[in-house]
């Protein structure tokens, strides 16, 4: 089970975040979380959204870069400690982590983390047999 993350490349100029939220929150788009990734010169927003296919379709057409990733979103428990028993299934089973981001649901005590790493069908594999909770898209999208 992945959700669908949206990677939207961005200028490093000043607005061009706010214009993507902007035109997200004027097609009745909800950003359910984000993290950006930039050097000096631009940056890589990745996002999950409520509605991602629309999403895309409304930062195209406005002439961003826009991509679709398949990421595995995990919830744990929202207290210290919790983290290390998702790394550890990864490292020990050889998959690698390409990028990581969290987030506290509204009606939840768990945390949401989001990854992305090189393998997820195996990922998933380990992910059931140690009962660690895989999150499918309906209830990302409905955080």
């Amino acid at each position: 089970m992945t959700v669908k993350q949206i990677n939207v490349f961005l200028e490093n100029e000043s607005g061009r975040l706010a214009e993507v939220a902007s035109e997200l929150a004027k097609n009745k788009i909800d950003i359910r979380a984000l993290y950006v990734a930039d050097t000096t010169e631009y940056g890589i927003l990745r996002m999950l959204v409520d509605k991602p296919d629309e999403a895309t379709i409304v930062l195209k057409t406005m002439g961003f870069t826009v991509s679709q990733t398949n990421v595995i979103a995990v919830a744990i428990p929202d207290v210290p400690g919790t983290l290390d028993k998702v790394l550890e299934v990864l490292s020990s089973n050889g998959i690698s982590l390409e990028y990581i981001y969290a987030f506290v649901g509204r009606a939840s005590s768990d945390a949401v983390v989001v990854i992305r790493v090189d393998d997820n069908d195996k990922a998933l594999e380990y992910f059931n047999a140690f009962g660690i909770k895989v999150l499918d898209d309906k209830e990302v999208y409905g955080i």
